[in-house]
């Protein structure tokens, strides 16, 4: 995308605004943005990667971190502005302990995913660095709960898909 995605302003409004705006009106609170050295986190409480060069996988690991306290922890993606707060709020409610969260459009997983800080450990223990939790929950499915939501899934990844 020539820079950090979370930067990029859509329909007037910049990804990380969207997503941070999204989880408030869904009810989680606190909200954490990770963010690079310097950036703005808008609403949310900043957690800093020092090291975002080494993927997807640090950003996830620094933000569960911050939330270890959390009884649920739901992550959302900046570069997927369909997720609505109405689908956040639909799978957080939908979230029992000891168990994951996800949503699901036409059967493909997408976000929120919600789960507790033991299994997100488990999660980004098995990732590679520029995944998230996508080879936990292959690898678990008999914890997965699989809830539906009516949102546009697409991911932003290049200047063609704005």
């Amino acid at each position: 995308m020539g820079g950090p995605k979370a930067e990029l302003v859509v329909d007037g409004i910049r990804l990380l605004d969207r997503a941070v705006a999204a989880l408030a009106e869904a009810g989680c609170d606190p909200v954490y943005a990770v963010v690079r050295p310097y950036a703005d986190a808008g609403d949310a409480l900043p957690v800093v990667n020092l090291e975002p060069s080494r993927g997807q996988r640090s950003s996830l690991e620094a933000g569960v971190d911050a939330a270890k306290d959390a009884d649920a922890i739901a992550v959302i993606l900046v570069d997927t502005p369909g997720i609505t707060a109405e689908a956040i709020r639909t799978v957080t409610d939908a979230w029992q302990p000891g168990r994951v969260a996800t949503g699901v459009v036409d059967g493909r997983l997408t976000h929120p995913t919600v789960m507790g800080f033991p299994l997100w450990q488990q999660a980004i223990a098995l990732a590679e660095a520029d995944e998230g939790a996508r080879r936990f929950l292959a690898a678990n499915p008999e914890l997965v709960d699989e809830i539906e939501i009516d949102v546009d899934p697409r991911d932003l990844d290049t200047p063609a898909d704005l």
